[in-house]
């Protein structure tokens, strides 16, 4: 591994072991990403009191699902699991139909609330921080992400420790470690949420162009990271040493 990646998994660790001492009870919410894979590996390798969890959506890809019995398998770790409630669910499909979310953005904003937002706001339930695998180079709408944020939605701290790592310094790390990863990633994914709502993506595109392709991409954000009020939520908290 290089000098610099060295200092920058160094920096991880340490940032992790501060949020587990500094702010617990602390959670990774994992979306099974790459990053959030090195950032799994960095919190059971260092057997740090911070929980991970994922968001099943009903919705995900078979290969997706596949990375919690990596991880059982590798680290002993059962990743908790957060689902949608069924009956909400039954709702909106029964009044706009299964696959409503490519009529329009607002019904796949609804099916996007259903499925990932009201999950996460149980999963984070009595959590003093949060943290994500959010990388600045992943679109345009994540530039001005910082290391450590106050989450207003949520009234919590949120790290994203790897807000300004490179794609290519997440996979040498994944590789230095043996981390496991979705195979997706092997197929042209580079950016994985539900499978209807996710597609490879080609030469050219920013990271998360294959999210909700069909829609403009000025707004390529599901709602996990986004205020009431619509706008993203940054607000920036003591610098991170």
């Amino acid at each position: 591994m290089r000098p610099d990646l060295e200092r920058k998994v160094a920096d991880l660790e340490r940032l992790l072991v501060r949020v587990a001492l500094e702010h617990a009870p602390a959670a990774l919410a994992s979306s099974l990403s790459a990053e959030d894979m090195v950032i799994t590996d960095a919190i059971l390798r260092r057997k740090l009191d911070i929980e991970i969890f994922t968001l099943d959506t009903g919705r995900l890809h078979a290969d997706t699902l596949n990375v919690i019995a990596a991880i059982r398998e590798r680290y002993g770790y059962a990743v908790h699991v957060f689902r949608p409630d069924p009956a909400a669910i039954a709702e909106y499909v029964a009044q706009f139909g299964r696959d409503a979310f490519y009529e329009s953005v607002d019904l796949r904003k609804r099916c996007c609330h259903l499925r990932k937002v009201e999950p996460l706001e149980r999963a984070l339930e009595g959590k003093e921080a949060w943290i994500t695998g959010q990388r600045r180079a992943q679109a345009a709408t994540r530039t001005g992400l910082e290391r450590q944020e106050y989450d207003a939605a949520h009234g919590i701290v949120k790290f994203n420790p790897l807000a300004d790592w490179s794609e290519d310094e997440v996979w040498e790390t994944i590789r230095h470690f043996g981390v496991p990863y979705n195979a997706l990633y092997d197929q042209g994914y580079r950016s994985i949420g539900c499978a209807p709502c996710t597609r490879p993506t080609v030469a050219g595109e920013d990271v998360r162009a294959g999210r909700w392709w069909w829609e403009i991409k000025e707004a390529p954000e599901c709602g996990l990271h986004v205020a009431p009020d619509g706008r993203l939520t940054r607000s920036k908290t003591e610098a991170v040493t």
